[in-house]
């Protein structure tokens, strides 16, 4: 598509042959960082409902969830005639596998539907899990999606974030050994974190086995503990200004293998959730039609730093 980065609606025009709409669906999952098995309070930046739409709610059914998302983007993007089922909020590997099987096998019943997102922790898989899962690839696509947020531990730690990235490394590298897909996500802007340790993290992440890869800047949400602290020490936040995140985020890009399918640059969340810079009320299309026009002015690509170390696929 003659883009200047490894797009998502490219890889799926290439894999399904045309656009492909992941529907959120909420099956009611907890997690470990909440429920006490590893912590009461959550990571520190979490508010999940804040990126939950409208028909994604835990009391219908998985049925019905997607039913009513397909309506709804069918307003949207009326070219999507394929979906996968995107399992969403919380831990969604943090059941039992019999259950696991059950809840990702109703949602592919659902007429349309040719595959599932799967939304967790690295610290919420095993092999059990993953075994299942590749019987279910052999019929549908099948993709884990892990939180991995930072490469650094002691920036893990200060977020409770419950896990190290030793962990999320392990994860990943099985999921790949499973044949599946893998995707992660990251955060930019984390309490402690310095640009140069931000950019480096790219070399980081380019040796990992993945395929997608999904970033997003710091955004600040009410009631959470992060905003507490927020609250009582602004000071010790640096919140991207829009104008340093686009040409950050492009920075960051250069320097990412250019084989990672980029599946987001920021995020995007109702503007009464949050409590941040106001340039976080954008729209995501927005923000990246200002990221590709910087690009473009800048005579870049992802990977154009990398080009000489990676053979590309």
């Amino acid at each position: 598509m003659n883009r200047r980065f490894n797009s998502y609606n490219s890889y799926f025009v290439k894999n399904f042959g045309g656009r492909v709409q992941k529907i959120s669906i909420d099956a009611g999952f907890s997690c470990p960082n909440r429920d006490g098995k590893i912590s009461t309070g959550g990571c520190s930046f979490c508010r999940n409902d804040a990126f939950n739409p409208s028909y994604c709610r835990p009391e219908k059914s998985i049925c019905q969830q997607i039913e009513e998302g397909i309506e709804f983007h069918q307003r949207r993007y009326r070219r999507a005639k394929q979906y996968l089922a995107y399992f969403q909020p919380f831990s969604n590997t943090y059941k039992n596998v019999d259950e696991l099987e059950k809840l990702y096998k109703e949602a592919l019943e659902v007429e349309g539907v040719i595959g599932i997102v799967i939304g967790t922790r690295p610290d919420c898989i095993d092999e059990e899990k993953l075994s299942m899962l590749k019987e279910i690839n052999k019929s549908h696509y099948v993709m884990l999606e892990y939180g991995v947020e930072s490469v650094y531990d002691e920036t893990l730690k200060r977020i409770n974030r419950g896990h190290d990235f030793e962990t999320a490394k392990k994860a990943i590298c099985l999921t790949h050994e499973y044949g599946l897909p893998c995707g992660a996500h990251f955060i930019f802007g984390l309490p402690g974190e310095s640009r140069e340790m931000m950019l480096n993290a790219a070399n980081i992440i380019s040796d990992l086995p993945l395929t997608t890869v999904k970033f997003h800047q710091l955004q600040i949400f009410k009631d959470t503990s992060m905003a507490e602290e927020y609250l009582s020490n602004p000071e010790a936040f640096h919140l991207f200004t829009l104008e340093d995140y686009i040409d950050f985020v492009i920075d960051f890009t250069e320097r990412l293998n250019p084989n990672f399918v980029i599946e987001r640059f920021a995020g995007e969340v109702p503007p009464r959730f949050l409590i941040s810079e106001p340039w976080m009320n954008l729209r995501y299309d927005e923000v990246l039609n200002l990221i590709e026009k910087r690009m473009e002015e800048r005579n870049t690509f992802q990977g154009k730093l990398t080009m000489n170390n990676l053979q590309l696929k």
